[in-house]
C-alpha cells in the first residue's frame, strides 16, 4: 500500500488550535488510543466532504515515551527520541513531556472548536491536557512581533521532499516528523526598539519582508542563524496566539520534517550560535516554555492502530 500521508504540508490556515496530551499512570490506554486515531481518520473524511474548501484538517503526532507504552511497532522510527535540551551560553531550548499532539486547522473556527471537542472527550478519561492554545492568523501570516513568519518555507513538490520520510526509513515512509516550542515575547522591550534596530533583530525588511544583504545583515539575525541551508529545509506553520489584557503573547512554532536532524541543526545555530556564543538575537526577546518531539504515521499506519 503507497502511504497515505497526514496533511502536514498543508498551508498555514486561519484559525488552529494546537493540544498537548499526556497520558496518566497507571491506566490502560491503549482502547482510548485505538479511538482517538479511528476518530483522527473520520474526522478529516468528514472535513473533506463537509467543507471542501475550507482546508481543515487534523494531524496527530505520538512522542516517543507514549509510543514504547502503547506498544507501537519496532524498531520505532530512526529519529524517534525524546528531545533533549539545547543549552547555549544564554538561552536553553528547554525539553518537555508530550505523549500526544494534536493540530487542528480550518477557515472556520468552529470547525477546530468540535474538532477539539471529540477528541478532548476521547481522552479526559485517560490523559490530561498540558497545552491547549489558540491560534490565529495574523494579518499576511505576521507574528505578534510585526514580521512576517515563514518566509524560508518550501513550496510545491519541496514541501513533501523536506517534510515527509522516504525511501531512507521504509517502514516509515509517509510520515513525519513534528516539533514543537511554545514561544512567548517580551513585548515591552521589542517596542522599545526602532524599527530599524528590530530589522536588525530579524534580517530582513518590517514592511515588504525583503531579506538584507549578506554584507548588511548581522550575523546574529534570526535569518541569519534560523537558515541553515537550502538542503536543510522544515515546513512551518507557526501560528501567533495570546491573551491582549494581560500582553501574554507568543509563537507557537511547529515544525514538520522528514528528518529530526535537521530541526537539531537549526536548534544548535540558534540556541548555541555560528560561532559559539554569536546565538539568534531573537532569543533576548522569545523564551521557549515548550519543547517537544513527535511522529506522525501516515493514515494507513494510523487505521492499523485503530483495530
Amino acid at each position: 500500500m503507497t502511504p497515505d500521508s497526514q496533511n502536514v504540508t498543508d498551508y498555514t490556515n486561519n484559525n488552529t488550535i494546537f493540544l498537548v496530551w499526556n497520558f496518566k499512570d497507571d491506566m490502560q490506554v491503549k482502547d482510548q488510543f485505538n479511538r482517538l486515531c479511528k476518530l483522527v481518520i473520520n474526522l478529516n473524511n468528514s472535513a473533506n466532504v463537509r467543507f471542501p474548501v475550507s482546508r481543515a484538517s487534523c494531524v496527530l503526532g505520538i512522542g516517543h515515551d507514549a509510543w514504547l507504552r502503547l506498544g507501537l511497532p519496532k524498531p520505532l522510527p530512526k529519529e524517534l527520541v525524546s528531545f533533549a535540551p539545547v543549552t547555549g551560553s544564554k538561552h536553553t531550548a528547554v525539553a518537555t513531556r508530550g505523549d500526544l499532539h494534536l493540530h487542528i486547522r480550518a477557515d472556520n473556527a468552529s470547525i477546530c472548536y468540535d474538532m477539539a471537542a471529540a477528541i478532548s472527550e476521547i481522552l479526559v478519561p485517560v490523559a490530561d491536557c498540558a497545552e491547549e492554545v489558540h491560534g490565529f492568523r495574523y494579518w499576511d501570516s505576521r507574528s505578534i512581533l510585526g514580521f512576517v513568519d515563514g518566509t524560508e518555507n518550501p513550496h510545491g513538490l519541496d514541501r513533501e521532499f523536506f517534510a515527509i520520510v522516504g525511501d531512507d526509513d521504509p517502514a516509515y515512509k509517509g510520515g513525519s516528523y513534528l516539533f514543537v516550542q511554545k514561544y512567548m515575547h517580551n513585548l515591552s522591550a521589542w517596542k522599545g526598539l526602532s524599527t530599524e534596530d528590530q530589522e536588525k533583530v530579524i534580517g530582513r525588511s518590517k514592511e515588504n519582508d525583503i531579506e538584507m544583504a549578506d554584507d548588511v545583515k548581522p550575523s546574529n539575525s534570526h535569518s541569519a542563524l534560523a537558515n541553515v541551508g537550502d538542503d536543510f529545509k522544515i515546513v512551518r506553520d507557526n501560528m501567533p496566539f495570546g491573551n491582549m489584557s494581560t500582553n501574554d503573547m507568543g509563537t507557537y512554532f511547529i515544525a514538520y520534517a522528514s528528518t529530526f536532524s535537521t530541526v537539531q541543526k537549526m536548534l544548535n545555530s540558534m540556541f548555541i550560535g555560528i560561532p559559539e556564543g554569536n546565538y539568534d538575537r531573537i532569543l533576548d526577546f522569545s523564551t521557549a516554555k515548550t519543547g517537544t518531539m513527535f511522529f506522525v504515521p501516515p493514515f494507513n499506519m494510523l487505521d492499523d492502530f485503530s483495530s
